[in-house]
C-alpha cells in the first residue's frame, strides 16, 4: 500500500510537470507522461526491495541463501502458475480486440470516449478487487487449516459485501454517467460515446464484482485451470464473436462492441459461481 502511495504520488506530481514544462522541469509533452510513470513505478519497486532486503526489521526478509535453485519447487510453482498467467493473457487479449474494434468502427471520438469510460470502470472496480483478494487469502488460510467449509463461507460472505458495494456503483454509472464523463472531457463527440459506454457497461457491473471474487477464490484454492477455461470460453469464444456479430451483422456499430462486455461478464460470473458452489475446488491437491 505504501509503495503504491509513493508511486502514485510521484506520478501525479511529475506527469503534469513534465508534460507542461512547469519549473524546474522541461516541457516534454506526452513523452513526459511515460517518463513520470517509469519514475513513479520504479520508485515504488525500489521501496519494496528496500523492505525485502533490509534485514531483521522487515516482515519478510530475503537473503543470499534464499536464492538457491530448487527444481522440484520451481516445477510445482510453474504447474500452478501457468494457467493463472494465461488468465491475464486471455482477458487482456480480449480487451485489446474490443479496443481495436471500437477504434475501427467508431473512429477517434468513439475510441476516446470508450477509453474514458473504461478507466472509470477500472477505478471503481479497485475496492472490489481488494475484497476479492481478502477472500482469496481466507480461502488459502482455511484450506491450509483443513477447514474447506469455512473457506466457502468466507467467499460467500465477501461476495455478498462486494455485490452490495458494486450495486451502488452500478446505479452511479447508470444514473450519473454524463456528469462523470463530463469531468474528463468537454469534447461533445467524446462525451456522448463515453457516457453511453459507461451506462451500458454499468448494467452488468454487479456481475463483475461477483465474478472477481469467484475467480480469485478458485485461484487461491490452486484450481487455476478452471478459471483459465472459464476466461477462455467467456472472452475469446463468446465476448469477441458476440462483439463482431453485433457490430458487423446486426449493424449496431460501437454500441454492439460495448454491449458484448456486460453480456460476457455476466455469463462468466454465473459460470464461475455455479462451479464454485459445486465445491470441486475443495478436492484439488498441490
Amino acid at each position: 500500500m505504501r509503495s503504491l502511495w509513493l508511486a502514485s504520488l510521484l506520478n501525479i506530481i511529475l506527469c503534469p510537470s513534465l508534460i507542461n514544462g512547469w519549473e524546474p522541469f522541461p516541457e516534454l509533452g506526452l513523452k513526459g507522461a511515460a517518463i513520470a510513470t517509469v519514475i513513479g513505478r520504479g520508485s515504488g519497486v525500489l521501496y519494496q526491495c528496500y523492505h525485502l532486503f533490509r534485514g531483521s526489521k522487515g516482515t519478510i526478509n530475503l537473503r543470499k541463501e534464499h536464492f538457491v535453485i530448487d527444481f522440484p519447487l520451481m516445477k510445482s510453482h510453474i504447474k500452478i502458475a501457468w494457467p493463472a498467467t494465461f488468465q491475464f493473457i486471455i482477458a487482456s487479449g480480449s480487451w485489446i480486440v474490443l479496443t481495436q474494434l471500437v477504434a475501427v468502427t467508431g473512429g477517434t471520438h468513439a475510441s476516446s470516449g470508450y477509453q474514458i469510460a473504461i478507466q472509470n470502470v477500472v477505478f471503481f472496480i479497485l475496492p472490489a478487487w481488494g475484497l476479492s483478494n481478502a477472500a482469496a487469502t481466507l480461502v488459502g488460510q482455511n484450506l491450509g487449516a483443513k477447514q474447506p467449509d469455512r473457506a466457502e463461507k468466507s467467499v460467500m460472505l465477501t461476495t455478498k459485501y462486494n455485490a452490495i458495494f458494486i450495486s451502488g456503483v452500478m446505479l452511479l454509472f447508470i444514473l450519473f454517467a454524463k456528469p462523470i464523463i463530463g469531468i474528463f472531457t468537454q469534447v461533445s463527440e467524446d462525451f456522448v460515446f463515453g457516457a453511453q459506454a459507461l451506462q451500458i457497461i454499468g448494467t452488468g457491473y454487479i456481475f463483475y464484482g461477483i465474478g472477481i471474487v469467484m475467480i480469485q477464490a478458485l485461484n487461491r484454492a490452486v484450481d487455476t485451470r478452471t478459471p483459465t477455461w472459464i476466461n477462455f470460453f467467456g472472452f475469446w469464444l463468446f465476448q469477441i464473436p458476440l462483439a463482431y456479430l453485433l457490430v458487423k451483422v446486426f449493424n449496431m456499430g460501437v454500441v454492439g462492441a460495448v454491449v458484448a462486455i456486460p453480456v460476457a461478464e455476466t455469463a462468466l460470473a454465473i459460470a464461475a459461481f455455479v462451479y464454485f458452489r459445486k465445491g470441486k475446488w475443495k478436492e484439488v491437491k498441490v
